[in-house]
């Protein structure tokens, strides 16, 4: 079963080629426990395994959606040979970059008495410039013409802020760049001005890229939009949380309500998103159908447990629930 069945993105004909990309991924281990407490050793309960890392989870989700993509991943060591079988066992055609040292792990611990979550993130191995090129290079052999690729999650130790901006400029003519990042990553990409195909944040990241507040939809519409008329990408993206979804292009700009769910675990939700709205355009969705589906995607990921990612009977339920409105 897919979505398109339902007229969702996939829609059981062709879809354009999909490369994800995660040069700083991460064994996710989950686990539950009563209640966490300082100084004392903790009994957790049975630890749940996933690849993680932004482009890991979102073709995890694309694989979720009936769609088909290669994941683009820099795994080291005995850690990162777990990871690869993992991402076998889940049906996900990798493509190993290389890498300079262990893959790293991360926790994340739910507590029952509350239902608070606790992630901690280890950091990865330090790059050289040398490392980065390396996986530059690796990227672009695979890419490919006129497919779309995704570049998203942390930026490793030691890579440099602009590669982003350096594999944008790198890629094949008609190979489109998303971005999903943070940081100064994020600030050196967008002031890159490279035309990405999509950028994405969420409402903090997008205020510190502002410099300011944006208290209202109509304020993250109207930055969003700056950014996508200063050439920074053809189409940004500002998650706003419990307020929805802004999407900015020439075409126009978007919001999508926030769907109300049960929240279980945030694990993968914004990379959730990603992927929805990445394959939905993959298989010819326009705009505002690809940022309903991609909402859809983010909430259902919410209602799964640990690193579960989303469920497909839970995507189309929410897709008919959503509303998307224009703006501009």
């Amino acid at each position: 079963m897919t979505i398109g069945g339902l007229g969702g993105p996939g829609q059981g004909g062709p879809q354009t080629p999909i490369l994800t990309v995660t040069l700083n991924p991460a064994f996710d281990l989950a686990t539950r426990i009563d209640r966490v407490i300082p100084d004392i050793k903790l009994r957790c309960a049975a630890p749940l395994a996933d690849p993680g890392g932004g482009g890991i989870n979102v073709s995890r989700a694309i694989a979720r959606l009936g769609g088909d993509s290669r994941a683009a991943v820099s795994l080291g060591g005995p850690t990162g040979a777990r990871m690869s079988a993992l991402l076998a066992e889940g049906g996900i055609a990798t493509v190993t970059l290389p890498a300079p040292g262990e893959t790293r792990l991360s926790l994340a611990v739910t507590e029952e008495l509350t239902g608070q979550q606790f992630r901690f993130m280890l950091p990865g191995p330090d790059w050289t410039q040398p490392d980065a090129e390396a996986a530059i290079a690796a990227v672009v052999a695979v890419a490919g013409h006129g497919g779309m690729v995704v570049l998203s999650g942390s930026t490793p130790p030691g890579i440099g802020a602009d590669i982003a901006a350096r594999l944008a400029r790198a890629l094949p003519a008609g190979a489109g760049l998303t971005v999903d990042t943070s940081g100064a990553a994020l600030a050196d990409v967008a002031a890159a001005r490279t035309r990405l195909a999509v950028l994405r944040m969420d409402g903090e990241e997008a205020e510190a890229l502002a410099g300011r507040p944006l208290l209202s939809r109509e304020a993250s519409a109207g930055f969003a939009a700056q950014l996508v008329a200063d050439g920074a990408a053809e189409v940004v993206m500002v998650a706003r949380g419990g307020d929805g979804n802004i999407l900015a292009s020439a075409e126009g700009v978007w919001h999508a309500e926030a769907l109300r769910v049960q929240i279980v675990s945030r694990v993968g939700a914004g990379d959730s998103f990603v992927a929805g709205y990445t394959l939905a355009r993959a298989r010819g969705e326009g705009l505002p159908q690809a940022l309903a589906w991609a909402a859809a995607c983010a909430s259902a990921t919410c209602m799964s447990p640990a690193t579960e990612l989303c469920r497909l009977e839970d995507v189309i339920a929410l897709h008919a629930a959503g509303s998307v409105t224009r703006m501009a």
